[in-house]
């Protein structure tokens, strides 16, 4: 069974005041290559989306082992990149739909996630003390909504109407809820 493994990195940063996915972290790994190397290292392939702009990015997600789906239209919103990712590959039997400013997801969650994905799950996302958190494996039958998506919400829209089908996978690991969008957030998570 094939799932993908879809990492989008096309954002512009801007709530972090630039280009944060190339922002160090503590053991000065860049921030968008740590959630890379993670994706990676659960998933057989992964697709990281770019913007066509961010060729320094694009460079060190490729060595992480992410083949690059560019998307041009990036600024309309994470759906077109999340479409982008899913329409590149779309004769998988799934997708693992990852955030690249969540550099702390451990690999053992993202593995559950496509196990759930082989075994059957439609939806499947983890969840820590109830919550839920990323990334979002979504099978098959789900390509077609995904490669429509448009705007600045991904697929929150198509989780919520699905929501019944949504298999919750509850992990010990709090970094399916450590997203990193200002500074003041990389702070608080690396104290």
């Amino acid at each position: 069974m094939r799932i993908v493994g879809i990492l989008l990195a096309a954002g512009r940063g801007s709530r972090f005041g630039g280009p944060k996915l190339l922002t160090p972290l503590a053991d000065g790994t860049p921030l968008g290559v740590a959630a890379a190397r993670r994706l990676c290292s659960a998933v057989p392939e992964v697709v990281a989306v770019v913007h066509p702009a961010d060729r320094e990015l694009a460079q060190a997600l490729a060595s992480a082992g992410a083949q690059l789906v560019e998307c041009a239209e990036a600024e309309a919103g994470m759906g077109v990149s999340l479409a982008a990712g899913v329409g590149a590959t779309a004769d998988a039997d799934g997708w693992v739909i990852a955030l690249a400013d969540m550099p702390y997801i451990g690999v053992d969650s993202i593995g559950a996630l496509v196990q759930a994905l082989v075994d059957g799950a439609a939806l499947v996302a983890p969840c820590y003390r109830g919550q839920r958190g990323h990334p979002v494996g979504f099978s098959a039958e789900f390509g077609p909504a995904l490669r429509a998506l448009q705007g600045d919400r991904g697929a929150r829209d198509l989780l919520a109407r699905h929501a019944d089908r949504l298999q919750c996978l509850e992990v010990d690991d709090p970094g399916i809820l450590r997203d990193v969008d200002t500074p003041a957030d990389l702070a608080m998570i690396t104290r």
